[in-house]
């Protein structure tokens, strides 16, 4: 019995507690609820919700020549290019030429001023807040599910909805071009299962209303609360999070959600160089965040003060995890070639024991790679799950070294975008 609850705790230490409680709603809305469709159906029931002709997509690009045309395709299929607005921050290659060439609108940006501040200045540039009901933030290389606007557009029928956050699929085409980029990949995919379809969508639920993010890559805000979002906030490195908790800090409306809703797919890092400088970006983005506005009374503050305790605890948890291993083995080889230890190091030893991080780490991550395998039909995230704990242990140490940054410095925001790789012509389908 209280070998069990030591696993349980361990597990519930490692993963947290809020993540499990949220990931529980999800997975009961996933069950329960009636399906996309009947849902839409259900909710523009006499009501009305702004069409394609209200949409406004606003891109911000630095150096994108690789991957902005794809991008420019999948919007342009849907939306005419005069309502395609890119803001080139500082881009020495041809971004602008390329904007250009699709008929679309370009405000070219010198010197670099990160993305916070080129999408704040297309924003005001092109009166995209008035002339406009929604605006929809895009990145540079993520391409539109074909039914993006269909499932996206009907969130807004609840007029309390401002926002509607978008689902993220990883771009599999190009394939990642080494074994280590098909597992960075593989493993950002698990991630975005087991956020957005569990966890995600328990916090979406209209009673509940505590979505941390509003991801950039591809979302839709209502045009009018653009004025009232500190959008450019000063000393961010991103500005996603920072415009989300605006919204919910000046209590601006609801934040809609969806797994099947809003889809678009992104190319995620396939290196491990531009892997650890993208989640240390986003680490340390929402630390910043967290540092600018602070904690107030509220459900979404509270749920985000649990959640922050929760991820250093996690953190901390994980970091450990090796070095007690290490320790245990060492023990053992001292006991077995050596024929003893002192006192004091077979007791820390036994403190994680192998069992423990295999019933409190592997086992409840194993359930995790099952969970998205069967998602996306691929069985072969299965043969990557003895990788993905350590990949977890990496996202750890990011995220305390993205802490520790935050409680010092400031960023300027300045970006520079992480290695392309050249898009196939295939189109994207839904």
């Amino acid at each position: 019995m209280t070998a069990t609850i030591f696993v349980l705790l361990f597990a519930v230490l490692i993963f947290g507690l809020s993540t499990l409680l949220w990931s529980g709603f999800g997975l009961a809305r996933v069950i329960s609820e009636p399906s996309l469709k009947r849902q839409r159906q259900d909710l523009v029931a006499g009501l009305d919700y702004p069409d394609t002709s209200q949409v406004a997509v606003l891109i911000a690009a630095h150096n994108e020549e690789l991957v902005i045309g794809k991008t420019l395709d999948s919007v342009c299929a849907m939306l005419p290019p005069e309502q395609v607005f890119v803001a080139s921050d500082g881009s020495t290659d041809r971004t602008a030429a390329m904007v250009r060439s699709y008929g679309a609108n370009v405000l070219e940006l010198n010197p670099n001023r990160g993305k916070a501040g080129a999408l704040a200045a297309a924003v005001e540039h092109f009166g995209l807040d008035t002339a406009f009901e929604v605006v929809m933030l895009l990145d540079a290389d993520t391409q539109l599910a074909e039914n993006y606007f269909e499932t996206g557009l009907p969130q807004f029928a609840d007029p309390e909805v401002v926002a509607v956050a978008g689902r993220a699929k990883s771009l599999l085409d190009p394939a990642p071009r080494s074994l280590i980029g098909k597992l960075l990949v593989a493993y950002r995919e698990r991630l975005y299962q087991v956020v957005q379809v569990l966890m995600k969508y328990g916090q979406a639920m209209p009673k509940a209303n505590v979505v941390n993010i509003v991801p950039g890559f591809a979302s839709m805000y209502r045009a009018r609360v653009l004025p009232e979002i500190d959008v450019a906030a000063k000393g961010l490195t991103i500005e996603d999070f920072n415009m989300t908790f605006e919204v919910h800090a000046k209590k601006l409306g609801r934040i809609a959600f969806h797994p099947s809703a809003a889809v678009a797919y992104t190319q995620d890092p396939d290196n491990l160089r531009d892997y650890t400088k993208q989640v240390r970006r986003w680490t340390l983005g929402y630390w910043q965040t967290i540092k600018r506005h602070g904690l107030h009374w509220g459900k979404f503050w509270i749920v985000q003060a649990l959640f922050v305790m929760e991820l250093v605890t996690s953190s901390l948890m994980l970091l450990l995890v090796v070095p007690a291993l290490l320790l245990n083995l060492g023990v053992t080889f001292a006991i077995e070639m050596l024929g003893g230890v002192s006192q004091t190091m077979y007791q820390l030893a036994g403190v994680l024991p192998p069992w423990a991080v295999l019933l409190g780490v592997v086992l409840p991550d194993l359930l995790l790679t099952l969970f998205a395998a069967l998602m996306t039909r691929r069985a072969s995230y299965l043969l990557m799950f003895p990788f993905f704990p350590f990949l977890r242990i990496v996202d750890a140490w990011l995220c305390m070294g993205s802490l520790a940054r935050a409680l010092g410095k400031s960023s300027s925001g300045v970006w520079v975008s992480p290695a392309r790789r050249a898009l196939n012509e295939e189109p994207i389908q839904s």
